[in-house]
């Protein structure tokens, strides 16, 4: 049966339960979970959630197998286990950064189909499980969460793929930090001279798929990084490198897809840093929504290794908190704004950035900055994911 998508805008809706695969499942030989049809009666209630636009934030008792409760909204959660996880399989990589100076320069972006049995919500996460070994030489590896980057009906509306934009980890003694290596030295074909030589066991599983290759996910989990319910909240967006994944996710939403886009009447405005030119991920993206959608999205970027900054003392770098600076006064009015939520993703030392931006402007007006800053998480629009 075919429904109109507009007909689930505000429709409550209650998410079947979810027939679990056995305890004992191993990973080496998945089973999907449940028949045919109670996985696309999950597939289409989660649509109608997504198709609300938004779901609030904080996650609260499980009430259901593979349902989460989050202020009051029923969400897709952990349908698939490290146990049991479901058996995909990737449809397209592609690398989408040119190479620079740094060992670690590659970033891709990864199509995988899962077939209409792990829908999501823009802002969650899902598992990826590599075949190791791992660093241990364990086999398979530990499950690895990946930040999705595609929104709920996927990059093609299909509902049946997931998105993920992933970072080869490389490390080489002398280019980087590098604490242990897994490639015994001299046999490492890029860096053949080198003492030590990590790379990332599951970022290189993703990073070296072909269309085809079998996938195991996990998941879906995360409440942290959703939308607000509320279609004319605002949000403010800070990202750097792959923590633009969630940020992607919400902006198709808002601005791309056919089932959401027009639904939304607040503004987005964007804060990407990456340290060259070359690293910068899904710029032509960007484009297009500034371009149709000139009055409700933004967009800058913090190139660090190209950009100076009189105001950062450490380096004199430009950072996602130095772009910031340069729209104080607009981001200041905005951040006080009660409908104006903040989302933070990627690298640690965003938290200081945000306080680095906006502390001076908190105290100028007779306010505490840990006060202000509580009242902002208590209010549920202060969302932070940082690694």
């Amino acid at each position: 049966m075919a429904l109109d998508s507009a007909s689930l805008a505000f429709v409550p809706v209650a998410l079947p339960m979810a027939t679990s695969t056995p305890s004992h499942a191993s990973t080496s030989a998945p089973r999907r979970m449940g028949s045919t049809a109670s996985v696309a009666a999950t597939a289409l209630a989660v649509g109608a959630v997504v198709g609300r636009g938004s779901v609030a934030r904080r996650a609260t008792a499980v009430k259901k197998k593979g349902v989460r409760v989050v202020e009051g909204k029923e969400v897709p959660w952990n349908l698939f286990s490290p146990k049991a996880p479901y058996k995909g399989s990737c449809v397209s990589k592609e690398t989408i950064t040119t190479k620079t100076a740094l060992v670690n320069w590659e970033t891709c972006h990864v199509i995988m189909d899962h077939g209409g049995s792990v829908p999501y919500i823009e802002g969650q996460s899902i598992g990826v499980i590599a075949p190791g070994p791992d660093k241990k030489g364990e086999t398979p590896a530990k499950i690895r969460l990946y930040s999705i980057a595609s929104s709920s009906p996927g990059d093609d509306e299909s509902n049946k793929t997931v998105s993920l934009v992933v970072k080869r980890v490389v490390e080489v003694s002398g280019k980087g930090w590098c604490e242990y290596s897994n490639v015994p030295q001299g046999q490492d074909a890029e860096f053949p001279d080198a003492e030590k030589v990590y790379r990332g066991v599951c970022s290189s599983h993703i990073c070296d798929m072909n269309a085809g290759d079998d996938v195991m996910i996990t998941g879906p989990t995360g409440a942290e990084m959703l939308l607000p319910e509320d279609p004319e909240a605002n949000m403010i967006f800070m990202a750097t490198g792959t923590g633009i994944a969630p940020f992607r996710s919400h902006l198709r939403h808002l601005f791309h897809d056919k089932v959401s886009k027009g639904n939304f009447k607040g503004a987005a405005w964007l804060f990407l840093g990456v340290p060259y030119s070359e690293s910068l991920l899904y710029d032509e993206e960007w484009k297009e929504m500034q371009a149709e959608f000139p009055d409700q999205f933004r967009y800058d970027y913090a190139v660090s290794c190209e950009e100076k900054c009189e105001k950062n003392k450490i380096n004199g770098e430009m950072w996602v908190q130095h772009k910031m600076m340069q729209y104080s006064d607009e981001l200041w009015e905005l951040v006080k704004d009660p409908k104006t939520h903040v989302y933070m993703c990627g690298l640690k030392g965003m938290e200081s950035g945000f306080a680095e931006c906006f502390q001076e402007r908190v105290e100028a007006e007779g306010m505490v900055y840990a006060e202000f800053l509580k009242k902002m998480k208590k209010d549920k629009r202060y969302h932070v994911e940082v690694y």
